[in-house]
Order: C-alpha cells, then sequence, then structure tokens
C-alpha cells in the first residue's frame, strides 16, 4: 500500500519588500496511510504553509509531492480541486462558511460538486454526527463559533476522505469547545479510517497522535510522543 503522503525536498519561496523569503526548506515527510500526524512549531515557523502544499492548495517552490501514490507536484488547480473533492477533507480555524447557505447546504454543495447522488442524504448523515441534527436548516450566522466548525468538520468527512488535513481547528474556540471538536475530529478520522495530519500549537492536542513533528526555521524535526500514546 503506497504512503498516503510523501514530501521530498520541498521548499516554498516567498517575494517581499526586501527580497525572496524563505518559509520551507528541505522538507522531506512520509506519512503512512491510516497515520495520525500533529504537526507544531511557533507562529510563522511554515506550518500552515506546509499543510495547504500537502492539500495541493499551495505550490513549493522546489521539491515533490506524491499523494496516495500520484505525483501531483506540477497538477493545475483545476485537477487539484478535483482529487482534493474526490479524497480529501480540509478543516481550517476559519470556518469559511457560506453565509447566504443553511449548514445543509453547505455541507451539501462539495458533495454535488464531485457528482455524488446523494449529497443531500449524506450531508444529512454528516450534520448528525457532528450533532447538528437539528440545526441543519439555520445559516451560519444562527450558529455558534462551536456549531459553526462542526459544520466545517460535517463538510470536510461527508465524503469520507483518505486524508483529513486540519489547520489549527481549535483556534478561534474557547476550551470546552475546543475540546468537544477536537474529540469529534478524531472520532471522525477512526470512524472514515482517514489519514490525519493536524496543525496545532497545543502540545496536548499533538500528543494525542501517532507522531508529532516539529517545524522550527522552515526545517522539520521528529518529536517523542508519550509513552502511553505509543503504547
Amino acid at each position: 500500500m503506497p504512503a498516503a503522503l510523501t514530501l521530498s525536498n520541498i521548499g516554498l519561496e516567498l517575494s517581499g519588500n526586501a527580497g525572496p523569503i524563505e518559509i520551507l526548506r528541505n522538507i522531506d515527510v512520509e506519512v503512512a496511510t491510516g497515520e495520525t500526524v500533529g504537526l507544531i512549531g511557533p507562529s510563522g515557523s511554515g506550518k500552515s504553509s506546509l499543510l495547504m502544499i500537502m492539500g495541493g492548495l499551495e505550490q513549493a517552490t522546489a521539491g515533490q509531492i506524491d499523494i496516495l501514490g500520484q505525483n501531483v507536484t506540477h497538477w493545475d488547480e483545476d485537477k487539484l480541486a478535483r482529487f482534493r473533492l474526490d479524497h480529501m477533507g480540509v478543516v481550517f480555524q476559519s470556518f469559511h462558511l457560506l453565509p447566504t447557505m443553511t449548514a445543509l447546504e453547505n455541507v451539501s454543495v462539495p458533495l454535488e460538486l464531485a457528482g455524488r447522488k446523494d449529497a443531500t442524504a449524506r450531508a444529512r448523515d454528516a450534520l448528525a454526527d457532528v450533532g447538528l441534527a437539528d440545526r441543519m436548516d439555520h445559516y451560519p450566522s444562527q450558529l455558534s463559533g462551536g456549531e459553526q466548525q462542526r459544520v466545517a468538520l460535517a463538510r470536510a468527512t461527508a465524503p469520507r476522505p483518505e486524508i483529513l488535513l486540519a489547520d489549527e481547528p481549535t483556534g478561534n474556540l474557547d476550551q470546552a469547545n475546543g475540546s468537544a471538536i477536537i474529540d469529534l475530529l478524531f472520532n471522525l478520522r477512526d470512524h472514515h479510517d482517514a489519514t490525519l495530519i493536524m496543525v496545532t500549537h497545543a502540545n496536548d492536542l499533538a500528543d494525542r497522535c501517532d507522531r508529532k513533528i516539529s517545524l522550527l526555521d522552515g526545517q522539520l524535526e521528529e518529536q517523542p510522543v508519550p509513552l502511553a500514546r505509543q503504547a
């Protein structure tokens, strides 16, 4: 079975007022199918940029990326978008819900774009899985922050993706809602048997993963996970 994700010598350089800025350099990492990985590091270390490259949402300036056995390095945006619809789910810190659509419509749209004939039924099931069976017809403005993130989780997992990417999924939530969202994220990951890669500032959240990787000054370093987690 191929690895879920392989990054080979990935680099990212952006243009700045003072010249080129090196965000990532010489990134080599392989994530096994079904593995959970916590990506940690200080603000500005490039964690979110790396996650976006993993999801084909940002283009690396060097290296190669293989997802589910396919070299996607030079794919155009349309091909990458179609691939994400079929194989990947992404959860952001900001919920990115469409304000003029209900919770059900927000979850249904990606399924409809992917050509799923059971889009509405699957969206209903996904919202029920995150505890929002009675809030499906509500608009984002009628939902709390925690509820909006639950809708975002339902949207990401409704297609039953092989890979889940989460970028600070609790960053805009209080502690209680944040803990509930993380529990849901791991439960959904287990339910769909997906590979999970999560960016977080919180070591305790990363400790729940199979592996913990630190990003500092644009480079990766493996970190130990608690012995209890290893067992």
